[in-house]
């Protein structure tokens, strides 16, 4: 089960069998500047994996605020989702509303230039 409202997106779910993974994550994000980055996106990554408490925020700089996919599939390995889980990507239409949702609020167009500094 996934929800997105601006600026929140919940995921939910809940094992069927011992060998499956429950979570309950909720991922927040707001604009934000960070002194050596600049403008971007603030995330804060929280809620339960397997039962265990988790809390992650992250910074990502404009240039690559569409990238919080990968962080949060990251963040999920790191706090216990096996590999072959950890892509919650099935909420692709949520993710599609919040990347959206981030454009909008980053006021991103297509030929916006970039720094190449943010991809090394």
């Amino acid at each position: 089960m996934a929800t997105f409202t601006p600026g929140h997106l919940h995921i939910e779910r809940h094992a069927l069998t011992k060998d499956d993974v429950s979570y309950d994550i909720n991922l927040d994000y707001e604009v934000a500047t960070d002194p050596k980055e600049g403008k971007g996106i603030q995330f804060k990554m929280h809620g339960t994996i397997q039962g265990k408490d988790m809390n992650e925020p992250f910074f990502l700089p404009k240039e690559q605020a569409y990238n919080f996919a990968s962080n949060v599939t990251k963040i999920a390995e790191k706090y216990g989702i096996p590999k072959h889980l950890s892509n919650i990507g099935s909420v692709h239409k949520h993710y599609d509303a919040m990347f959206e949702d981030v454009r909008a609020q980053l006021n991103m167009k297509s030929g916006d230039p970039v720094n190449p500094e943010h991809f090394e």
